[in-house]
């Protein structure tokens, strides 16, 4: 790299850095609420049940007509399948996106805070044809819908 380059690159880096903790000092950042939380226990269980009792505290589900997902009928690469999410639930507090037949079923949760829309759009690995799972936390309670996607090549390796 040339010397203009390189000093471009360090100023670039040092404004970032110093803007950032600027305003984590002033409290505008928190980092509870800018980055994603992980839940281990969660993310890393191998059946539905499993994931929804350590990530949403219980697996017991009732089917609602209220929850709809679009998904494509067939994928053609498993490897990005795109998800919506919607649900005229009233109260929710977290939306769970899982395929029933990867290895870790959970693809994610969100929390929605006060006030914000009920829909989600996430894209997922799906390895072969299965169960799209979407659970909606409401009032305290578990409702579930479900949808096939045919996947025609693998996208879990």
């Amino acid at each position: 790299m040339t010397q203009k380059i390189q000093r471009r690159l360090f100023l670039k880096v040092s404004l970032s850095a110093g803007l950032i903790g600027t305003a984590t000092a002033a409290g505008l950042l928190i980092p509870q609420r800018v980055f994603a939380i992980w839940d281990q226990k969660a993310f890393s269980s191998k059946k539905v049940e499993d994931a929804l009792m350590n990530g949403l505290g219980s697996a017991i589900t009732e089917i609602s007509d209220a929850i709809h997902i679009d998904a494509p009928d067939v994928a053609a690469d498993g490897s990005t399948v795109p998800i919506n999410v919607a649900t005229t639930l009233p109260n929710v507090e977290s939306i769970a996106v899982l395929a029933e037949k990867n290895p870790r079923p959970l693809c994610s949760i969100i929390h929605p805070g006060p006030g914000i829309r009920s829909k989600v759009g996430i894209r997922i690995k799906m390895g072969k044809t299965a169960d799209v799972i979407a659970v909606i936390k409401s009032n305290g309670r578990l409702f579930m819908a479900r949808r096939t996607v045919k996947v025609t090549a693998s996208g879990c390796a």
